[in-house]
Formats: structure tokens, sequence, C-alpha cells
């Protein structure tokens, strides 16, 4: 059974156009940030080895979303990582993430060019400073899902991502990706983290302007 209404279609009439005002506790994440002291610790063949990083990220406002009686608030993003003094792109990334008032859920999308997709969830309050967010591969709703190849080699069966508010104004991540390595018992945990300052401020959604 689920605590969901049995009108599915009705939309909520309680909708706020200003996104950058509904965002709960995504609203100190708005904008576009760089970050220059990031740390990847990824799986080689002799064992685990550390990457320092450059990253710009930019998330943007959507415009509210229902499906029927539910809200979403969100930002939508994009990730651009680079290795120190290369052009190259290290790692790139696009996504949402959505805010549902009415639950407290937070809720992250993502894509990534080597075939992988995965959608994670956590639960906050409006004004909490700090959450976690969660994705397994054996999930039904919050799951993972990932190219052949990605499935026989590197498969990852856990994403997890952790997020803080500071109060300079900076907010930073950290992530464990936990795979299973082919030809490996022990799980592998993929690390990485940052810290991001703000460049420049989001852009007011369409409805917004």
């Amino acid at each position: 059974m689920s605590d969901f209404p049995k009108d599915i279609y009705t939309e909520p009439s309680n909708v706020d156009v200003r996104t950058l005002n509904n965002l709960g506790p995504l609203g100190p994440m708005a904008g576009v940030w760089e970050g220059t002291r990031g740390l990847d610790i990824k799986p080689k063949a002799d064992g685990p080895r550390k990457q320092a990083f450059h990253e710009r990220i930019e998330l943007q406002p959507i415009d509210p979303v229902t499906n029927g009686p539910q809200l979403f608030y969100g930002l939508r993003y994009n990730i651009f990582i680079t290795k120190p003094n290369q052009v190259k792109t290290y790692h790139e990334q696009l996504g949402y993430w959505l805010w549902e008032p009415a639950t407290g859920n937070i809720i992250q999308t993502l894509a990534i060019p080597r075939g992988q997709i995965a959608m994670a969830v956590g639960q906050a309050g409006p004004d909490d400073k700090s959450f976690e967010l969660v994705a397994r591969r054996e999930s039904e709703h919050w799951g993972i899902r990932s190219n052949p190849f990605l499935d026989h080699a590197f498969n990852t069966v856990e994403y997890r991502i952790k997020v803080t508010i500071n109060e300079d104004g900076t907010w930073g991540y950290e992530e464990d990706t936990v795979m299973m390595i082919r030809g490996k018992e022990e799980p592998f945990h993929h690390l990485d983290r940052n810290l991001l300052h703000k460049v420049a401020e989001a852009t007011p959604n369409p409805l917004a302007r």
C-alpha cells in the first residue's frame, strides 16, 4: 500500500513559479561553481590511484514540475571536470536535483557518457545544511543502470553522495561509488570529493522572468 492520493490527475493549486524561492535545502546550491582541490580515488590494475581534479558545475532552476498532484522544484546541472593543466574532459555529468516539499524527498538524477545512468534519493528538511542520497543497483525505483561492459567489468552496486552547505557560502560533496570489479572479491569504493566556490549567480527559471 502507498500513501498516494486516489486522484492521480489533479495538479496542486499552490504552485509558485519562482523556483529559486522554493528549493528547500537545494537553494544554496543554485548558481555556477568551481572547485580546484577535487580528489578522485579510482581503480587501476595495480590498485587504487589518487587523481586531483578541477571542477565547474552549473546548477540552474527549472520551472516547477508536476506529476498530477506531485510537485517538484529543481535545478538542472552540468558538471565538467578536468585534470590540472589539461584541457581534455576528465569527467562530464548531466542531470537534475529535485526537491519535493510535500515529502522532504531530494532526488538526484545523473547521466554520464560511459553508458551509465542513476537516480538517488534522500530526505531533508527545508533548512537542512547536510543531506545524503543513495542509489542501489537492485532498487526498483532508486537504481543504477549500466551498459553491458560496465556490468561485466566494473559492476556498480551502490552510489552515495553526501552534500554539506557551509556557513561561508561554499558547499562540498563526498561521493562513494561502490563497484564489484571483475577478478576481485572485495568491493571497491571509488571516492570523489570537492569544495565548491560560487563564481556566478543562478539565472531565474523561464516562468519567473
